[in-house]
């Protein structure tokens, strides 16, 4: 690459576009990531128009603004023809209004008419991330026919290893595969041969139960349909990895108290970043206030027994990461499928026997610690410990069960993650730590 650069600073751009085609198109972007914009261009216009289209599908969406804004109408059409309408519509979103106007002008009729439909459908939706580049057949074509008519359309296509079977008004009949047809007999008909039990999308649907399907199903392809079982595109396992990719990015963002942001990192300016996490810590900062008016409460009993705060950091501690254990493995079972709002109670029962065991090992370790080691006094001891055995246990409950309530009323369950339930389980603690210390020591 560095050979490649130096080519083009010596404007040999010959010898560089014999260079950059030997790369494949992603790493033809990656490489454009580290080269001025300026030049950016130049690589760019250099490119055969089949390559450009597909690099241009891998850049980012700052360098695909460059391009656009300082290319030809003429360029535009040659790259959108190239794309396929998907990888288009994706790079629309992300456009601000002009781009998308200077873009639609460019496009020929038949592709802007499209183009407005598929955005016109709403952000995260089965609607939004589907192509309409599939191979569509009549359950009355023998298997002869089938494939002279996937020879014919089938280039332009972004699949045929699945062809859908459609009736004359286009409803959605069955699906047959590529090796079906390959192996079956030519006179055939593809009402014989086809699936009928088809699973498929709607129009609306939101782009992570999708994802479920494809999961649950091991799918690669997903056809979509609108309200009336009408074919209207399909869905391919590569969008849905690039979904499941920004969705377990929005929901790490969200477990750590961080409003989601599209932006990379090293992309995003420190005060959209300051500002993405000011909220939560704001929020977060006047819940913990409940912590300390709890300790103000039972400032008579720490003036008395002194000791009793040395062992506030443990308590509260452990149960922050005990709930945000619990947490986490409930999060992920909802993300999976694997968990569901119903289960409510099998997880709560769960979660009980999960932190009564944990507590009893924990509360066990720390009596010895504390009275063979740290020497302090049996009725001490056994207040800290039997408070940390019921607050492990509080806390696994409530880890448990706030992303199961969070996701019954449709708010995402990454949110109940650690940050807040720490904040939580801190004040529960030390109300229980309190209480069972003032009725050992009757302070």
């Amino acid at each position: 690459m560095r050979e490649i650069l130096a080519l083009i600073m010596n404007n040999q751009l010959g010898k560089a576009r014999s260079k950059i085609l030997e790369q494949k198109p992603v790493d033809i972007a990656h490489f454009l990531e580290e080269v001025p914009l300026e030049k950016t261009l130049i690589i760019f216009r250099i490119l055969p128009k089949d390559v450009a289209a597909e690099v241009f599908t891998y850049m980012s969406s700052e360098q695909q603004k460059y391009i656009v804004g300082n290319i030809t109408d003429k360029e535009i059409r040659s790259i959108l023809d190239e794309l396929f309408l998907d990888d288009t519509v994706d790079f629309l979103e992300e456009m601000p209004a002009n781009f998308v106007k200077k873009v639609l002008r460019s496009a020929d009729e038949n592709t802007r008419k499209l183009l407005n439909q598929f955005l016109n459908y709403p952000e995260n939706s089965a609607g939004s991330v589907m192509t309409i580049e599939y191979v569509d057949l009549e359950k009355e074509m023998t298997v002869k026919q089938a494939l002279v008519h996937i020879k014919k359309t089938g280039v332009d296509k972004e699949t045929i290893n699945i062809c859908y079977v459609i009736d004359e008004n286009r409803k959605l009949e069955g699906i047959v595969s590529i090796r079906k047809l390959i192996l079956s007999d030519d006179d055939v008909k593809l009402k014989e041969i086809m699936e009928t039990k088809i699973i498929y999308a709607q129009t609306l649907e939101d782009q992570e139960e999708v994802t479920d399907k494809f999961r649950k199903y091991d799918l690669l392809y997903l056809p979509v349909v609108d309200k009336e079982n009408r074919l209207v595109g399909i869905i391919t396992v590569d969008d849905i990895l690039d979904i499941i990719e920004e969705e377990n990015t929005e929901d790490f963002q969200r477990m750590a108290g961080i409003s989601p942001t599209e932006k990379e990192y090293l992309k995003t300016s420190p005060f959209i970043l300051a500002k993405n996490r000011l909220i939560w810590l704001l929020l977060l900062m006047i819940s913990a206030t409940f912590t300390g008016s709890i300790i103000k409460r039972f400032e008579d009993l720490l003036q008395a027994v002194v000791i009793l705060t040395t062992f506030i950091p443990m308590l509260m501690n452990t149960g922050g990461n005990a709930g945000s254990q619990s947490a986490t493995m409930i999060i992920r079972g909802l993300a999976l499928g694997e968990i569901r709002p119903r289960d409510l109670f099998k997880i709560l029962g769960k979660e009980l026997r999960v932190g009564m065991i944990a507590g009893i090992a924990l509360a066990g370790v720390n009596m010895l610690r504390l009275y063979f080691l740290s020497k302090v006094s049996l009725v001490i001891a056994a207040a800290v410990c039997l408070s940390l055995f019921f607050i492990v246990v509080l806390a696994n409950m409530v880890g448990g069960a706030l992303p199961i309530i969070a996701k019954r009323f449709h708010v995402d369950p990454a949110i109940m993650a650690s940050p807040l339930i720490s904040t939580m389980v801190d004040a529960v603690s030390l109300m229980i730590y309190f209480t069972i210390a003032t009725r050992l020591l009757h302070v």
